[in-house]
């Protein structure tokens, strides 16, 4: 599974102006809509709930919320570039700028898992994660994410 398969350029934000996790979780729920025609309301409620199990913040400034729900037939995602980090309860205690969204089909198992598994080793990738913070341009983020070399040296 490649970035490309889970996200477009359309699903890519920056700078996202969000100033707690609350509002760039509404945020990430009105982008679903405007990209895929989630309800706004849904996802939200369903990425809230998913945070209640424990944060998805993974650390080093990156976070990955991530929920399953009705009306996605396949597993997709959204990516937002803060224009000030925010706190997120991750295990590391760091704020967060980097944000991958994914949104999984109630039934996915195996594909929910790669995709988690599959942007994880992405954002873990140091290098990867220093050109994200040198841009704003949302078209360069998305090359950086699908750059499948990047992925691969992660």
């Amino acid at each position: 599974m490649e970035l490309s398969d889970i996200i477009g350029v359309d699903a890519v934000r920056a700078p996202l102006k969000a100033t707690s996790k609350k509002r760039l979780l509404q945020d990430l729920a009105e982008m679903a809509e405007t990209v895929y025609g989630l309800p706004a309301a849904t996802v939200y409620k369903s990425l809230m709930e998913r945070e209640g199990l424990g944060p998805t913040g993974v650390g080093r400034g990156v976070a990955i919320p991530h929920a399953r729900f009705e009306g996605v037939n396949r597993v997709i995602g959204l990516f937002a570039r803060l224009e000030k980090p925010v706190d997120f309860e991750s295990i590391d205690r760091q704020p967060v700028d980097l944000v991958f969204a994914l949104f999984a089909p109630e039934s996915a198992g195996a594909e929910h898992l790669k995709a988690l598994a599959r942007v994880s080793r992405t954002l873990r990738n140091e290098a990867v994660c220093a050109k994200l913070r040198s841009t704003f341009d949302p078209s360069a983020i998305f090359a950086i994410l699908t750059d499948g070399k990047a992925e691969q040296a992660a």
